[in-house]
Formats: C-alpha cells, sequence, structure tokens
C-alpha cells in the first residue's frame, strides 16, 4: 500500500510539474538540411554563409536560398539551415505540398524511408534528390536533464496547450526528443502556428 501511495504522490507531482513549466514555442518554415557533397553541387566554390543563430546549439539559417518543384509548381527562396547533415532533408507543411503536387509524410526529421524525392535548384544549377522530403511530425526538444523532471523519455508522446489570443489549442500526439546539447523548445510547422494564431512569443504546457 505504501509503494502504491508513494507512486500516486509522484504522479502528482510530475503532473504539477508539467502543468507549471512553459515551453517556448518555435515556428519552423519550409527549410532544407544538406550534405556536404550535394550542397557543394548547388553551390560549387562557395561557403556556406550563417544568418542568423538558431535557437537550438550549434544550428543556423544559411544566407543560401534554392527553389524547390514538384509537378504542379515550385517555391522560391527555401532556406538551407545548417550545419551539414548525413543525409539530405527537406521539410515542407502540408500546405506546401499541395502547391508542390507532391505526396509527403508526416515523419520526425531523420526518418526518411519511403519519402519521396524533390528537385532543388540554385543560381549556379540544380539537383534531384530521389527522396528526404518529409512534413515535420510535432515535437519537443529538451536536455536529459528536463525530459528527467517532466517524467518523459525518447518517444513519449504528450498533449500541449498553447494559449493565443483568442484561439488557444491543444495539440496531441507530441513527441519528446531529449538530447544532451537540445534547449527547451516546441516545433510547429507554419500550418500548425497559423491554425492556433500562434507566435515566437507562445509558451505550451503538457497538460497529459
Amino acid at each position: 500500500m505504501e509503494e502504491k501511495v508513494l507512486q500516486q504522490k509522484v504522479r502528482e507531482v510530475l503532473k504539477k510539474i508539467k502543468s507549471i513549466i512553459k515551453i517556448p514555442v518555435g515556428i519552423s518554415n519550409h527549410h532544407i538540411h544538406l550534405t556536404e557533397s550535394d550542397y557543394k553541387k548547388l553551390f560549387p566554390n562557395e561557403e556556406i554563409k550563417i544568418k542568423r543563430e538558431l535557437n537550438q546549439p550549434g544550428e543556423f539559417a544559411s544566407e543560401q536560398t534554392v527553389t524547390i518543384k514538384g509537378t504542379k509548381g515550385k517555391i522560391e527562396r527555401v532556406r538551407i539551415l545548417g550545419p551539414f547533415r548525413a543525409h539530405s532533408q527537406v521539410e515542407l507543411s502540408l500546405t506546401d505540398t499541395r502547391k508542390l503536387g507532391i505526396k509527403v509524410p508526416i515523419r520526425l526529421s531523420g526518418n526518411l524511408t519511403n519519402t519521396p524525392g524533390i528537385d532543388l535548384e540554385s543560381k549556379y544549377g540544380s539537383l534531384h534528390l530521389d527522396d528526404g522530403v518529409i512534413v515535420a511530425k510535432r515535437h519537443i526538444h529538451m536536455s536529459e536533464e528536463e525530459a528527467a523532471l517532466l517524467g518523459v523519455k525518447k518517444g513519449d508522446t504528450v498533449s500541449v496547450l498553447v494559449n493565443s489570443d483568442e484561439r488557444s489549442v491543444v495539440f496531441n500526439d507530441v513527441e519528446i526528443r531529449p538530447g544532451k546539447k537540445f534547449k527547451l523548445e516546441m516545433h510547429l510547422d507554419t500550418d500548425e502556428a497559423n491554425a492556433g494564431n500562434i507566435s515566437r512569443e507562445s509558451f505550451g504546457k503538457i497538460i497529459d
């Protein structure tokens, strides 16, 4: 009985902690991650240049942009994010996929099995990716210490309430992504943010 009581108290404490901690919201517009070799095909003899640092340590938006082309349309000035990755990846919103005329799965970053490809074009040349196009699944980055404090682990899913002017929204199935270098931040795409009138000043709270 004592063990059951203790477990219940632990659950109550964790629930209270989750309700108190405010999670900053990051809004991701369409963007591209490239391998170094793919980058050099699009920008030969041009070093990648940092435009601004991103919230997650070591990550940045570059000065370089490309045009992406689908079967029905194209999107210009899609920014490349750094540093270079082991596999090139294009992250879009569902609205983007309809404009381009391609069917794209909702996946976590790096889960690229059976994903469609796309054509990229820079001022220097073009490149076809055979795969790597996804709509990013909403998720929360956090440090391993924050994950322990919140009583969650990699792969867990939670529900998050984001309060905004006149359009508070509960997002279900938000995946937990802890890491040694991660900072606490929930990532939504532009479709999700627009649906809730959410800005980069918004915060979320785990409610379940």
